[in-house]
This record gives C-alpha cells, structure tokens and sequence, in this order.
C-alpha cells in the first residue's frame, strides 16, 4: 500500500510538472487565435504547422537557433577544458597559496551573478568585444562551480598512479590528458550539460553584450518576438517549443552520465 500511495504521488506530481510542456506543444499546433477561447482548449481542432513555418521564414528563427547552438557549443568546450585542468591542478597539484586561493574562489560563489555584470560589461566595451559572439563566450569560459566540481572528483585519483606516470617520464599535461581525463569522464559529462544548459537558457547577458538582433539567441529572439506579437500565442508557444525541444532532448539522452557524475562527485572528500 505504501508503495502504491508513493508511485500514485509520484506519478501526480510528474503529471503536474509535464501538463504545462505538454499544452505549450499542443497550443504551438493550434491555429491564430484558437487558444485564446476561454476555457483554453487542451488539444487544437486542427493541428497545423504554420506556427513553425512562419518561425523559420519570417522570423528568422533559424539563425538565432543556429546563433545558439554554436555559442552554447563553443562556452562548453572551451569551459571542459579550463575547468578541468584548474580542477585537477587545484586536486592534484603541489603549489603555494593552493587552499587560500581555492577558498577566496569558493567565497565567491555567494556574489550575485548580476553583480559582476557592470564591470564585466565595461571590462568587455574597452576591449572592444561589445556585439561579439566573443562577448558572449569569454565570461562563461570558466566557473568557480565548475572548478569545484572537477575538484572534488579528481581528488579521487589515486597519488600513486600520477606519482608511477612522473617516474615513467611523463609530462603533466600528458598526465592530464592520457590518465586524469578518461578518469573524469563522468563528471565531465555532468559539467558538460549543466554547462550547455546555462548557455543555452541565459538571457540576461546576450541581452547586454548583443546590441545586433542578427545576433541574438534563442531566449533574447523569443523575448522580441513577444514585444511584436503579444497576442499570437501560438506563434510564442511554437518559439517556446524550438527553445526548449534541443535541450530536453539532450538532457534526456544524457541523464544517465549527468547522474552518475553527482552521485559519483558528491561522495568525494
């Protein structure tokens, strides 16, 4: 019985979490005007696609998508690679001021985010990077979580292996490369998608740094398009759908490594 009432619960409460994707894909396929009925329909009388063609050739929704993936594809991987080897330095490697600095980085994690942004911003303008993929991706190359998360789980490589690949003649960054990443794979995966998924969602900062619409991303692209067409809801719901589907599905297809690598990362000491 208690087993039933918890999968009953469970079951509820994903209901409730997936009803509002669930109506904003249905809502996308209704046409002009049909989800403004009150009470909303749950299913759309006639499922079209002309939402999704006029996105793509009338609003250009193909380019911000486009301007999206590439941004959010290039801060993950230049942020595996800083992230990783400040990481496995910070776990592994023998330096003065190693502690006091790695916690002034964690003391910095209780600054709003916001905070930094005007002198990041006028940081960026002096160097002329205002209106720039590079203004976008320079300030996500590295994070103080993501230092911290390769941190904690590198401190499980064990001293000997590195200490036998020293004695072998091997270089640190062969170290790095040959023996510490296939090891951090897990954890990698993890930073990875909380990586891609933050990029992919940020709206604040592209709608600082881009002045040039060409350039938006998908969530500033999906703001204007809700300034020029406040009442076609089902146009906004297909923008939503486009926004949403790439990363869901991402995360879908690598959950199983993105929890490996919190369980895996939150047990090491």
């Amino acid at each position: 019985m208690k087993r039933a009432v918890l999968h009953a619960l469970l079951a509820a409460a994903a209901a409730l979490t997936a009803f509002p994707l669930l109506w904003m894909v249905s809502a996308s396929l209704m046409a002009h005007g049909e989800s403004n009925h009150s009470p909303p329909p749950l299913l759309p009388a006639a499922p079209t696609l002309d939402n999704y063609r006029a996105l793509f050739s009338q609003l250009r929704m193909g380019r911000f998508l486009r301007n999206s993936t590439l941004l959010a594809g290039a801060v993950t991987l230049l942020s595996l690679a800083i992230n990783s080897m400040a990481g496995y330095a910070f776990a592994k490697l023998r330096f003065r001021a190693r502690e006091p600095l790695f916690r002034a980085l964690l003391s910095a994690l209780v600054i709003p985010a916001q905070v930094a942004m005007l002198p990041l911003f006028l940081l960026l303008k002096y160097l002329g990077l205002v209106n720039t993929y590079a203004g976008v991706v320079l300030p996500g190359m590295a994070s103080i979580f993501g230092i911290f998360l390769i941190r904690q789980y590198a401190l499980g490589i064990p001293d000997s292996l590195l200490e036998a690949a020293r004695l072998d003649g091997a270089s640190e960054f062969t170290i790095y490369r040959k023996i510490v990443l296939p090891m951090i794979k897990p954890i990698l995966v993890t930073l990875a998608l909380f990586t891609f998924l933050a990029s992919w969602n940020d709206f604040l900062w592209p709608l600082i740094i881009l002045t040039d619409d060409d350039r938006y991303t998908l969530p500033v692209a999906l703001a204007s398009l809700n300034r020029e067409h406040a009442a076609d809801n089902e146009l906004m719901m297909a923008g939503s759908v486009v926004t949403v589907i790439p990363v869901l599905l991402l995360f879908l297809f690598l959950q199983r490594y993105y929890i490996e690598g919190i369980m895996l990362g939150g047990v090491k000491e």
